[in-house]
């Protein structure tokens, strides 16, 4: 029988570093009002030049080359964003460009904040049926550019990156489980509802949230997919080594945690100095944790995402 393994992963962060005390000088916050709140210092941004494809080639790059492979060998290549370079081409295919990669079938996941999990599953079945040996799953964001800078309900909680996972054939178990869910229901509370027509923009073209509902919702769903999940893995929850969840805020992190019945020294938590990275926040995390050693062989490691759609899933791994 054939699995998927994550072989390689890869994240990378721009170099601008906007940091809570210096968002006091441009919304009216503090460093104190956004901790508590949110349990963010400081998150990235990217320049001017940078598009979310070249985010996403820095972190595939980085994950390739982990996984002891050349570009070349990708025979998929699966991305994750709601902040592309542009209307179409993908920006999949514009990474697939950038990498110097031909033929291979390439496609955006929308997503949002869950968008990296269901890249991840999507990869894993077609890996799994034996379509290619080795697939490249990105998420990678640029949400600075859809941020309305003078709305601290929203633009202190949000930065940019991208994190990247090379998944590869395997004879031993490596993608465990996955569940998927959305519910179109509740696009309200968290949205960017403008439209681009006839060459206007019709409708805000930034980040609204009614953040209280968010965290209800994320709360309980994130408990319920975990349910789920765990056993279709076979797994206890007393058998989850590390608990990587989307990072929105450390309070639905916590209690994420809490319904798992692990403590924090058990959940891989970057949303501190990342911010809400939405797609890319997962594998940013998780590429951390394996750089310095938290993740190792054998582990069984839980990823939990929950974002605009509304959407969320999980995916059960084995290290």
């Amino acid at each position: 029988m054939t699995f998927a393994r994550i072989t390689g992963t890869g994240s990378y962060l721009p170099a601008k570093v906007l940091t809570n005390k210096d968002l006091e000088s441009m919304v009216d916050t503090s460093d104190e009002w956004i901790f508590t709140r949110s349990g963010i210092r400081e998150r990235h941004i990217a320049a001017a030049d940078e598009q979310a494809s070249d985010l996403a080639l820095h972190a595939s790059r980085k994950a390739i080359e982990a996984a002891g492979l050349q570009p070349s060998d990708i025979g998929l290549i699966v991305l994750a964003t709601t902040t592309p370079d542009m209307i179409f081409p993908s920006t999949a295919c514009l990474l697939q460009s950038k990498l110097g990669i031909h033929g291979c079938p390439a496609f955006d996941v929308q997503a949002v904040c869950t968008g990296f999990v269901y890249a991840l599953a999507t990869a894993d079945m077609y890996v799994k049926a034996g379509h290619c040996k080795h697939a490249l799953v990105v998420g990678t964001e640029v949400f600075s550019r859809i941020l309305d800078w003078k709305d601290r309900g929203t633009c202190v909680l949000f930065g940019d990156g991208a994190g990247a996972v090379v998944l590869s054939q395997s004879d031993r178990p490596g993608v465990l489980a996955a569940k998927l869910h959305a519910d179109g229901a509740h696009t309200g509370i968290l949205s960017v509802p403008g439209t681009v027509c006839s060459g206007k923009v019709e409708g805000s073209p930034f980040v609204t949230m009614d953040g209280s509902a968010v965290f209800k919702l994320a709360v309980r769903v994130l408990g319920e997919v975990a349910e789920e999940v765990l056993p279709a893995a076979g797994l206890d929850k007393s058998q989850v080594d590390w608990l990587i969840p989307h990072q929105a805020n450390i309070r639905i992190i916590e209690a994420a945690a809490k319904k798992l019945g692990l403590g924090m020294d058990k959940v891989v938590a970057t949303v501190d100095r990342h911010g809400n990275t939405s797609a890319a926040s997962i594998p940013l995390a998780l590429d951390v944790a394996v750089r310095d050693g938290r993740i190792r062989t054998g582990h069984h490691v839980l990823l939990e995402g929950v974002g605009g759609g509304f959407t969320w899933g999980a995916v059960a791994l084995r290290w």
